[in-house]
């Protein structure tokens, strides 16, 4: 069934054959998903040295799966998704995609650039949300596997035209997805331009750490690395350019604690946490932003990124209509998403503008690692 298959050299065993445990070798395998646009969709499957498993459709860049282990060394699938393309392809909330052209949302669904007035689709109430009707989530994007000395690769790249959703100019962007042998799992995205344009790319997986049909995710405990975030306009439902401190409120998460312990405290309709972070440290440095762990598995998720800003997101909007891999019903709050990012609506705030401009000559970058263990 595999159309493609790339394989890793195993380390050579320190001790006699006959003692020792071979090592698995780190696999790239392809796999035809059907079609999307009329194009063919192609499904990857990278295994790292230490049996690690990550699974990713050319449809969105989608992260289908991913199978890490628990404490006792049991494999669980820890992402929210499907099984096949069709239910991806009549919609999802954006399970595990790729978001661009600008993640997040931009109020008004306008912006203003270099004098001239944008219109994008209004596809969130007032706002325009991660790209319009048909962001980089729901485009096929070309792959390119390579197997690296840390770990099997796949190289998504895609063209995003003069015009796209209303966005002005011509993007050529990448998407490395890597695998590591260190049980990492590393995203680079990056992007040029030929005429001045705006970019914010973002990683969209839903996670839940005690695996994806196993309940909510309200007693996996959270820390994020922020003393700061920006709050809410409660009239356009996006930051409008303050700032906050997080000390005395539900959104300080600077020492771990469950998820769920000030859901009701942190407001909304439907209740939950849906806000940007602004990290602590340089904006533009590599550094650790997020741990997550589950009392229950062990698992522990720990996310650095080189963005200013984190997005976390708690499944408020699952509900249980949602029936994901292997029929498993997806609950409200079954599932958790962690964004390094730009601050939203960074193009309308005037002190944040600057961050999401591209210019020819330039080069958007964005680097996010996760890492797992256990505990």
């Amino acid at each position: 069934m595999c159309a493609l298959a790339i394989a890793g050299c195993a380390s050579s065993p320190a001790t006699p054959p006959s003692e020792s445990v071979p090592t698995p070798r780190a696999t790239i395998t392809a796999t035809p998903w059907g079609t999307a646009d009329g194009k063919p969709v192609t499904l990857y499957t990278l295994t790292n040295s230490r049996g690690l498993v990550l699974k990713v459709a050319t449809y969105g860049g989608i992260i289908t799966e991913l199978d890490v282990p628990d404490r006792a060394g049991k494999l669980a699938d820890v992402v929210l998704g499907f099984d096949r393309l069709e239910p991806y392809l009549k919609g999802s909330p954006y399970f595990g995609a790729i978001i661009g052209r600008v993640a997040n949302r931009i109020q008004g669904a306008h912006f203003e650039l270099a004098g001239k007035q944008y219109t994008l689709a209004a596809n969130n109430g007032q706002n325009s949300l991660h790209g319009g009707n048909k962001g980089w989530d729901k485009v096929v994007w070309e792959a390119k596997p390579e197997m690296r000395a840390e770990g099997p690769t796949l190289r998504l790249t895609y063209r995003s035209r003069d015009g796209e959703e209303g966005y002005p100019e011509t993007v050529e962007a990448v998407n490395a997805y890597t695998l590591s042998n260190a049980n990492e799992l590393v995203i680079g995205m990056s992007a040029t331009t030929d005429q001045l344009t705006v970019v914010s790319m973002a990683h969209h997986t839903y996670w839940n750490l005690a695996g994806q049909a196993s309940g909510t995710i309200l007693d996996q405990e959270l820390e994020i690395d922020a003393s700061h975030y920006t709050p809410i306009d409660p009239t356009t439902q996006t930051p409008n350019g303050a700032i906050a401190l997080v000390a005395g409120t539900p959104f300080d998460f600077r020492i771990a604690k469950p998820i769920g312990k000030d859901l009701l405290a942190a407001g909304g309709s439907p209740l939950g946490f849906d806000g940007n972070w602004a990290l602590d440290g340089d904006p533009h440095a590599l550094r650790k932003a997020v741990r997550v762990k589950d009392p229950k598995s062990g698992r522990v998720l720990t996310l650095s990124g080189d963005q200013p800003g984190l997005q976390f997101y708690s499944g408020n909007y699952l509900d249980g209509t949602v029936r994901g891999k292997g029929g498993a019903s997806y609950p409200q709050y079954g599932g958790f998403c962690i964004e390094t990012q730009k601050f939203p609506n960074a193009i309308n705030v005037p002190a944040w503008s600057a961050e999401v401009k591209l210019e020819p000559g330039q080069s958007y970058g964005s680097r996010m690692v996760f890492a797992f263990s256990t505990e």
